[in-house]
């Protein structure tokens, strides 16, 4: 399939809001009314964070500067799809409308590519791109093709680029067919106005995703190591700027401790905050700030260390940390292509990463390896989530098998306990008949869950465990001999407690040592087969 890249009159504009009886100066409907967002007679600047297409409309994220140089974000609806990066000037005309003017919505409208360069982008070119919009053209010019009409139906859609030097730009384009807003695709550039799309081999992803995991995990650094040194910097410094002081605060006062850890609300909790959806977040339109993300609260931590730096240091660090935002979104949307498809299996990730120590600084004003431990502490996180990604796949049966790899700091008295976790589901697929009972159990989910962590006065310990059908096993690994007898002693006051919550527990052990490496434990198969 083939796109243009069309030349776009700035009047379309305007006679589209027309032919849709949509009154020009009102395009931006609130989704919650706020009155006195503006004062009466007074504009604002604005900037498009987000796009979603929603039927015929679009769901905008808007972030709204003030004359007080704050800011507020907050979801409008639009007649037309302004693209991310757009800056426009609004007033509001009600408590539930903001008001554009024609010449803001012309300019507004423009800011999305209808050319490329050739020299920039010579003919061969390989592009992909995200789908934000598709629309038909006829819908677009108000004049609907009649039934028996010879001519081809044509959609035009908003694209935003995520590879080559203009990465992060929109596109606009025109296909014969549509493209599934949200969707992923890849084109060959073959000239300044003409596209054609092309269907890129599964190995290619999965290689881009191995290759993206590599540079991540040689950047990772121990998250202990770096709030260990943010807690002695605020307990022992007065110096600090206000605004980096405000961001440490931010990141240590949402780490959980062991009490939350407790409790399952505690837990679903920490989950949802240790990182691992902030790019869903960013992809969905939603602000990562608005609940506790110990992932955007390293990126802004990050941003406030950054204009403190001083002007003969290395920017090789800082340009490492500029970067991180940004890789990670790239790279999960080239690695969901690969999701769904059957591919042969890759070894797993290292799990539990070790740790590693960077350093720490010699002084508060030592902003320079500061900056290192937190790019390096954001590496982790990226290398668990690709991790996770890297082992999401459909195996050859046609059994679903989807991974969550994440790491959760959790408060211990003084101390900060990095936990990691490893979730792994199995999703089997339908059949027609279930035949007999071992059949029904086959098609249920089955959830793997795998802990690693390091409690004082028990030492390094690890967990295996397996649930499906409310039938738990488990086994437990502990490199202290003393750890791993104390814990075989309490196995069966664990037993007691799983039972009461309504659990049908199997084999409960602990070990002394590291799991065993190798095909007994690799993902694929089960630690104990239930029904041997």
């Amino acid at each position: 399939m083939t796109g243009d890249i069309p030349n776009l009159s700035p009047v379309n504009v305007a006679t589209t809001l027309l032919r849709a009886g949509v009154p020009p100066a009102q395009v931006l409907q609130l989704l919650q009314p706020r009155d006195g967002l503006l004062p009466v007679g007074q504009t604002a600047d604005a900037q498009v964070v987000s796009l979603k297409q929603l039927d015929q409309d679009f769901q905008l994220l808007l972030k709204l500067t003030l004359s007080n140089g704050q800011q507020t974000t907050f979801p409008v609806t639009s007649s037309l799809p302004l693209s991310p990066g757009t800056n426009v000037n609004v007033a509001q005309g009600s408590a539930d409308t903001l008001t554009i003017s024609l010449a803001e919505m012309q300019k507004a409208t423009t800011n999305s590519l209808t050319t490329l360069d050739t020299r920039q982008l010579p003919v061969g070119t390989l592009l992909q791109a995200k789908v934000l919009t598709s629309q038909l053209i006829s819908q677009l010019t108000g004049q609907p093709v009649p039934a028996n009409s010879d001519q081809p139906t044509a959609y035009r859609s908003i694209v935003t680029l995520l590879n080559t030097a203009l990465a992060g730009s929109n596109l606009t384009v025109e296909s014969p067919q549509p493209l599934k807003a949200g969707s992923l695709l890849s084109a060959q550039v073959q000239s300044s106005q003409a596209l054609n799309f092309v269907a890129l081999p599964n190995r290619f992803d999965q290689l881009a995703l191995a290759q993206q995991l590599s540079t991540q995990q040689s950047r990772q650094g121990s998250l202990q190591g770096l709030l260990v040194t943010l807690q002695n910097m605020v307990d022992s410094s007065d110096s600090l700027p206000a605004s980096l002081r405000a961001s440490i605060d931010q990141l240590l006062a949402d780490l959980p401790d062991i009490q939350q850890m407790s409790t399952s609300k505690g837990v679903a909790q920490a989950l949802n905050g240790s990182g691992l959806f902030m790019e869903s977040r960013l992809l969905a339109g939603l602000n990562p700030t608005l609940l506790p993300d110990t992932k955007a609260n390293l990126l802004r931590l990050i941003s406030q260390i950054l204009p403190g730096l001083p002007d003969n240091v290395d920017y090789n660090a800082a340009a490492a940390a500029n970067t991180l935002a940004r890789a990670m979104p790239n790279m999960i949307r080239s690695a969901l292509g690969t999701l769904g498809l059957v591919a042969a299996r890759t070894p797993p990730t290292s799990f539990p990463l070790p740790p590693r120590s960077l350093g720490s600084p010699e002084n508060e004003e030592d902003l320079e390896t500061l900056l290192k431990l937190a790019a390096a502490a954001v590496s982790r996180l990226q290398s668990h989530q690709l991790g996770g990604l890297e082992q999401t796949r459909t195996a050859a049966d046609g059994t679903q098998i989807t991974s969550w790899q994440l790491e959760i700091p959790m408060r211990n008295a003084h101390d900060i306990v990095p936990l990691q976790v490893r979730l792994q589901r199995e999703d089997t697929p339908d059949r027609e008949e279930a035949k007999d009972e071992r059949e029904v159990r086959e098609k249920e989910k089955l959830w793997r869950v795998e802990l690693a962590f390091d409690l004082e006065p028990l030492g390094p310990l690890q967990v295996q465990a397996q649930l499906v059908g409310g039938s738990l096993s488990s086994q437990l690994w502990a490199e202290r001999v003393a750890s791993a007898a104390l814990i075989d002693r309490e196995l069966e006051n664990l037993r007691t407690r799983l039972v009461a919550c309504g659990l049908n527990v199997g084999e409960l052990a602990c070990n002394t040592g590291v799991p065993p490496q190798g095909a007994r434990t690799v993902l694929e198969q089960r630690w104990i087969d239930e029904n041997a």
